[in-house]
């Protein structure tokens, strides 16, 4: 759902990482190995503006064949998809934090991709919503 293809662009002594769908998204590495591993966390930073700004999240275009993708983590997907079901069904965070019993504070935690929120709020946010956190290892 999150797996955003990126373009590895070499010079001559580094990589550059770029995101179509997620143009706020630049990093490097010296090679394409490290430019891959930070291109995480420059995903989850451009990912990151959407929230601040309240706005929708981009949706990863298809890669091409044999293009390279970059998701962010796995407790950063569950808030973003949780963040995504929001927007989609029109809900703001005072909705959300009523609906939870939350204060303010706590919805805002939830959704700051920097903050590791723990994994049982995530499931009680997507559960209001009508939603569930899976997990899969493979």
């Amino acid at each position: 759902m999150f797996d955003y293809p990126v373009t590895l662009t070499p010079d001559d002594s580094s990589v550059l990482v770029t995101f179509a769908d997620v143009p706020e998204a630049i990093t490097f590495g010296a090679d394409e190995e490290e430019a891959l591993l930070n291109a995480i966390d420059a995903l989850e930073t451009g990912l990151s503006f959407y929230l601040d700004a309240r706005k929708s999240l981009p949706v990863a275009s298809l890669p091409a064949n044999g293009q390279k993708t970059v998701r962010p983590s796995a407790l950063e997907c569950a808030k973003l998809g949780v963040y995504q079901a929001m927007t989609d069904q029109g809900i703001r965070k005072a909705e959300l934090a009523r609906r939870l019993g939350w204060h303010m504070p706590q919805v805002d935690r939830l959704f700051d991709l920097r903050h590791a929120s723990r994994l049982d709020q995530i499931e009680a946010a997507a559960n209001v919503l009508g939603k569930h956190v899976y997990v899969q290892v493979g």
